[in-house]
């Protein structure tokens, strides 16, 4: 498990408290834009990019959930950062889950939105990733922005659709289908009840990607974890409803 080192930013106030922000599969930082001058004018946020994402290395398949959380140490190595909080979309929040239960003691506060312990089919992922591998993530684009996005939310907001769209579509093919081997054999469902960071799951009501049975059960299973359930969007909650997003992830890391 050689760690890779990611590309990553940091902004805000030094010497305030750290925010790992870490995205879904398929997108970048930007995931986080409505949200970034907010967490930026109080924490020193840091946004990186996971390998085979963004400008970060694509080294060839397969991946594991381990290898996303040694980058993940290997960058807070490098950064001299002991303990961070963590707020994690999708794919983000299960690298938080794996620092939450791997390395505790890196892990302050946790917010894990719009995620999943254990999401199948595996067989669901294993074609998701021989398609991209054959054709491009531009093939599976049009059905991600659907999970991603609501339809009013599309129709209102159409050039903001169009550059997510267009975010997801430039992800690395190699990248994107390795991250997919990921999720089809990530089961960090038996190991919830290990973690101590005090955590915020928030589910959004209409996700298709990660219905809210699927936060209702981390928050089922870690000790103390709040669950806050959005109305109204899917996937991208972030993007979808940025104010009420930035204020649970604000309170969250605040208390």
């Amino acid at each position: 498990m050689t760690p890779v080192e990611v590309t990553f930013a940091v902004d805000g106030p030094e010497g305030a408290p750290t925010v790992v922000l870490s995205n879904s599969l398929g997108s970048t930082p930007a995931m986080w834009d409505p949200q970034f001058p907010a967490l930026a004018s109080r924490l020193q946020v840091v946004r990186y990019d996971h390998r085979g994402h963004g400008r970060s290395p694509v080294p060839p398949g397969p991946y594991e959930l381990a290898d996303l959380g040694a980058d993940i140490i290997a960058m807070l190595d490098r950064l001299s950062l002991e303990r961070v909080h963590w707020c994690g979309l999708s794919l983000g929040g299960m690298v938080g889950m794996w620092m939450a239960i791997n390395a505790p003691e890196r892990i302050d506060r946790l917010v894990l939105c719009c995620t999943s312990a254990r999401l199948g089919p595996p067989q669901m992922w294993v074609d998701r990733a021989a398609t991209v591998r054959a054709h491009g993530v531009e093939a599976i684009a049009d059905a991600g922005i659907e999970r991603w996005l609501s339809p009013g939310f599309i129709e209102r907001e159409p050039e903001v659709a169009a550059g997510i769209r267009a975010m997801l579509a430039a992800t690395p093919a190699e990248g994107y289908a390795a991250c997919c081997g990921v999720i089809e054999r990530m089961d960090q469902v038996p190991q919830l009840g290990e973690i101590r960071a005090p955590t915020l799951v928030v589910a959004a009501a209409e996700d298709p990607a990660t219905p809210p049975e699927h936060g209702e059960l981390i928050a089922r299973s870690v000790p103390g974890a709040r669950l806050e359930i959005v109305r109204g969007v899917r996937h991208l909650a972030t993007i979808e409803q940025p104010e009420a997003m930035t204020e649970l992830i604000l309170g969250h890391l605040a208390a």
